[in-house]
């Protein structure tokens, strides 16, 4: 048997059966070329919002374990299909739920962290010549409860399972075709990163960009996964994030928003107090650090896509209750460049300032490993966007 490769299709790839059926083709192809494949599945088009509304329409308030076992079945319905589909192409096929295949996780209710794999039953079913068809977004907890992993969670679930196989690769297939410096929706002078770096991906992920969970990246990081992201209907081109930075990389790749943050600046002494709100709820900063006047700062943003806008208020209440009086607290969009330069190019910090002053002469701006972030009014972001996108995003080398 040849290499094993892991290929995740998420919703928009799925949308209906006959993109079904057309997924199922190009595994059918794969496996004829001797790969041991693995597929994990996102749920069809919109069917985990649509089971979220019919949550909601029954309970304001669901219970977050019920809704953990409503939102998962989802996938299992793209599964099950998916591996009908397979096999009618004369292609043996193995569908397994997360918890099926050993996605062990802790006990979070609707962001809960994959902390083990056991692929025992993936590994016995390739090695008896199948397909693996997963459902992504899942797993159980050492409870024994099914959890869902958050948003992008097919993203993580497939990561973790090429760690776990010693994958060759793990191909990530999505509505476009690759990575972009920027949302193309936004700035038309967006372009395709052909390489970029686990490092630079994070934080793009963390600043904004929606093609691949943050989650997901950080374990691809850990374990060394090769990621490439191409476009689930088959046009040119692709994006392989990796280990190393590809050479010529010493600039800015990529600007990212986030359009609803937080800032805090906050005496030092209750920075504990905050990080550990922020652990419970399972909510990683956007910045953490502490300011040349020693006062700490933080950033958090809700996730766009997170149909749970409750959550998010009530943790700024936590955090606005913890911090204390005489903190300062700004809202507004967090736009953010990302890339080697920050931090090691002497020129990038008054090009940045040069790019934002139109908008603002003294708006917050946030320096932490490879991101610089300002914070502005939410109706001025696109357009910070896209002076910064023009200012400083290094074009693709030759």
């Amino acid at each position: 048997m040849g290499a094993t490769i892991v290929k995740k299709f998420g919703g928009s790839s799925l949308r209906d059966t006959d993109r079904v059926t057309s997924v199922a083709k190009h595994i059918a192809k794969a496996h004829a070329s001797g790969q041991r494949v693995v597929v994990v599945v996102s749920a069809m088009g919109k069917t985990t919002d649509e089971l979220m509304r019919l949550a909601q329409e029954v309970s304001p308030h669901p219970d977050r374990r019920e809704l953990d076992m409503l939102l998962t079945a989802g996938e299992r319905i793209s599964m099950a299909l998916m591996a009908m589909a397979v096999r009618d192409l004369g292609v043996p096929a193995t569908s397994l739920t997360g918890s099926q295949c050993g996605i062990i996780t802790n006990d979070r209710p609707g962001a809960a962290r994959i902390v083990e794999v056991r692929p025992y039953r993936v590994e016995d079913a390739l090695n008896a010549g199948h397909v693996v068809i997963v459902a992504g977004f899942q797993g159980v907890s050492y409870r024994r409860e099914v959890t869902t992993l958050g948003r992008g969670g097919s993203d993580t679930t497939a990561v973790a399972l090429a760690a776990a196989l010693g994958a060759e690769a793990c191909e990530i297939y999505t509505d476009i075709d690759g990575v972009y410096s920027a949302d193309p929706r936004v700035i038309v002078d967006a372009h395709r990163l052909s390489q970029v770096s686990h490092d630079e991906m994070l934080e793009l992920a963390r600043a904004g960009a929606k093609v691949l969970a943050e989650e997901a990246v950080a374990w691809a990081r850990i374990n060394r996964v090769a990621l490439f992201v191409r476009a689930s209907d088959g046009r040119p081109g692709e994006t392989l994030v990796r280990l190393d930075p590809p050479a010529g990389h010493t600039g800015v790749v990529g600007v990212g928003t986030r359009p609803d943050a937080r800032l805090w600046r906050y005496p030092r002494e209750r920075r504990a107090r905050v990080l550990a709100l922020l652990e419970r709820a399972g909510v990683a900063p956007l910045v953490d650090t502490v300011g040349p006047d020693e006062s700490a700062l933080l950033a958090i943003a809700r996730d766009v896509a997170d149909a749970v806008d409750a959550a998010f208020s009530s943790l700024c209440d936590a955090i606005e209750a913890a911090v204390g009086s005489s903190a300062e607290v700004k809202r507004g969009a967090l736009v953010s460049v990302v890339g080697t330069g920050v931090g090691k190019d002497p020129t990038l910090a008054a090009r940045f300032d040069a790019a934002v002053l139109p908008f603002g002469a003294a708006l917050p701006q946030l320096s932490q490993g490879l991101t610089r972030s300002v914070l502005v009014r939410s109706e001025d972001a696109d357009a910070v966007a896209s002076a910064l996108h023009r200012a400083l995003v290094a074009p693709e080398p030759t």
